[in-house]
């Protein structure tokens, strides 16, 4: 690869998406630890090296999902530190050719926009080289960042699923957000 070549499948004015890689395990668990707080009770990120290596190996390896990490560019930690993460995961081709948005940004990131930046690059290369249609994210009702996430880049309510997932302990009721590629064209 050329020295000028970009290590990022996209990039914006503070972030650039790549995947993940085995490598990333000690950043990427170190900064799961800080962002507990942040993080709970929402989503539980791998925050030890061994889950965080069965995690990183299933965003690899199966075709069904993808995962994106978004790095700061020139961010506080120095170039391409790790600011968040954005899976697809339930990838489904054909007649369907949808994937079900996840994502989590790092405690020293939040609120910072760096999120909204790296969501729309995501979508941006979903709808893009991926060849998807249609986005979903599935979000807690209590969960006023994530929902003010989906909000921000365009996605749409479209239902209310009651105890859909099993997370923390019980099933929790989410709402159901979409975005399709003629949504993201048209507006």
């Amino acid at each position: 690869m050329p020295h000028n070549a970009s290590r990022y499948l996209a990039e914006g004015p503070r972030v650039g998406i790549r995947h993940f890689t085995h490598d990333d395990g000690p950043e990427f668990t170190a900064r799961a630890r800080e962002s507990k707080d942040l993080h709970h009770p929402w989503l539980f990120p791998p925050d030890s090296a061994g889950a965080y290596t069965a995690y990183a190996g299933r965003l690899i390896e199966d075709p069904t999902k993808a995962g994106f990490l978004v790095c700061e560019k020139g961010g506080e930690a120095g170039d391409g530190s790790l600011a968040g993460f954005i899976n697809i995961n339930n990838i489904v081709e054909g007649g369907f050719l949808c994937g079900a948005l996840g994502y989590g940004a790092f405690a020293h990131a939040a609120g910072r926009g760096l999120m909204k930046e790296g969501l729309e690059l995501v979508i941006g290369y979903a709808f893009g080289p991926m060849r998807l249609h249609r986005l979903e994210i599935n979000v807690q009702p209590g969960n006023a960042a994530s929902l003010a996430l989906a909000r921000s880049c365009g996605f749409r309510l479209e239902g209310y699923s009651p105890k859909m997932l099993f997370i923390d302990g019980a099933w929790r009721d989410h709402e159901r957000w979409a975005l399709t590629a003629e949504m993201r064209t048209s507006g």
